[in-house]
């Protein structure tokens, strides 16, 4: 083998294997630097990188700039390699479209928007709210969205400091506010355990159904859809056995 085709393969392997961080410091995408989220989203998202998966990103940044943002989606499209990337602005975005990155100008709480953007897309392998950051959105597009995530889909929530930031919707006067989107997101805990409810007669939810892990690190949250059916080994019907 040549020199030049030795640096070649070891240019291709080193481009090949870069892990998330790199490919975020490389693209210019605040979710290393600014945050550190890099980590945990290769965590979460490692086994999925060569598929042929589908990402809806909301937010791509750079504000009215119709030529700035979109640093995430390109760091997205290198990671998995075969994926198909989206996002969706309030701005318009489209000059940042490329091969497998389409862009959507809307707001992320309206239905009627969605709806046509997913008509595109199809159902989503993973939702990434990196939006307005204004709680009464993120939870409301949790709403709209998760339940066009496909089953196995990971839902993440960027940024949810803002959940104690009052002018964003949140409160750090009381930490028990059910209009943050942390307090959202930490209600949902009990559908997981909606087995366990000694309720007569209860009737599970969709999230009950649906949500099969919910996973908290600083700032930003993972949501994993699926079937939740595994049995109580104490409770059938509401009750207690031999009670």
């Amino acid at each position: 083998m040549s020199l030049f085709q030795k640096l070649r393969l070891f240019r291709y392997n080193y481009i090949k294997n870069r892990n998330l961080t790199d490919i975020a410091i490389s693209n210019g995408c605040d979710k290393w630097g600014a945050h550190f989220y890099t980590p945990h989203y290769e965590s979460h998202f490692e086994s999925l990188r060569n598929e042929k998966i589908i990402l809806l990103e909301i937010g791509i940044g750079g504000y009215s700039n119709i030529n700035y943002g979109g640093a995430s989606l390109r760091m997205w499209k290198e990671f998995f390699k075969k994926g198909k990337i989206y996002g969706i602005d309030i701005y318009d975005k489209s000059k940042l479209d490329e091969k497998r990155i389409k862009t959507f100008q809307g707001s992320q709480v309206d239905n009627y928007f969605l709806e046509k953007v997913l008509k595109t897309s199809g159902c989503p392998d993973i939702i990434i709210d990196d939006g307005s950051h204004i709680n009464e959105h993120i939870i409301e597009s949790f709403k709209l969205l998760f339940p066009k995530l496909k089953n196995g889909g990971i839902y993440v929530v960027e940024d949810v400091q803002t959940s104690y930031w009052p002018d964003y919707g949140g409160d750090s006067e009381n930490l028990d506010n059910p209009d943050t989107a942390i307090n959202f997101f930490k209600s949902l805990v009990h559908s997981l355990n909606y087995q366990e409810l000694l309720i007569e007669e209860y009737q599970p939810t969709y999230y009950d159904q649906n949500i099969i892990s919910i996973q908290f690190y600083h700032n930003l949250i993972f949501i994993y859809k699926g079937s939740n059916d595994e049995p109580s080994n104490m409770v059938i019907n509401n009750r207690i056995l031999n009670k």
